[in-house]
């Protein structure tokens, strides 16, 4: 009896190291690393139309975030994405929010229910699909939220933050560290960014 508890803690454990594992990762060694300079794209946003970084002639950055409609963690985040466009869009740095997702595998996060998704929330931001799943591969994107900071230079859009948008998705309130907003907040004041790299807690994007 001893023996069959100690076999199913041990695999209780295992369970649960690999459940969080799913969730909580760092940059993995594909993508882009810090001082990289990202390339451009051409997505297709919710209204149908094509949307590039190189449409923003004024902005000085970009929050890029990959996020969709059908992980619990990033529809915790959907009011707090909507409040860094509020705040930052017009400072020069929007948020370019990306669903990576295949919506063969997640139907809810098709282009259909990503338009009744932004109209219910009130996007303000563009909402785009990455068909192909082109782009996050080259971010190195593997979570749903994720984000990018990205900084308009001579040599180009340089990136300068990845991971998550803050330390607590469970409760916006009790967030104590902003990673995000520091992020942006620095730059906007000619500083460097002093943490550049968090966790990004979330679901695993489907390929």
């Amino acid at each position: 009896m001893k023996k069959a508890v100690q076999i199913i803690s041990a695999a209780l454990v295992v369970l649960f190291i690999s459940a969080f594992t799913m969730y909580e990762t760092t940059t993995t060694g594909k993508g882009y690393k810090i001082g990289d300079v990202a390339e451009g794209f051409s997505l297709k946003n919710i209204d149908g139309k094509m949307v590039s970084l190189s449409d923003y002639k004024d902005a000085k950055g970009f929050i890029v975030i990959f996020t969709c409609n059908t992980c619990p963690y990033a529809v915790m985040y959907e009011d707090r994405i909507i409040a860094l466009n509020e705040k930052y869009a017009s400072k020069g740095y929007p948020v370019i929010a990306i669903m990576p997702n295949n919506p063969d595998i997640k139907p809810g996060d098709n282009m259909e229910a990503m338009k009744a998704r932004a109209k219910s929330k009130g996007f303000t931001f563009p909402y785009l699909i990455d068909e192909g799943q082109k782009v996050y591969p080259k971010y190195g994107a593997t979570k749903t939220p994720h984000v990018f900071l990205l900084q308009k230079t001579d040599a180009g859009k340089v990136v300068k933050y990845i991971g998550a948008i803050d330390d607590n998705y469970k409760d916006a309130s009790a967030v104590k560290t902003k990673y995000v907003e520091h992020a942006v907040d620095a730059l906007l004041a000619g500083k460097k960014v002093k943490q550049t790299e968090t966790k990004a807690i979330g679901c695993s994007i489907k390929a």
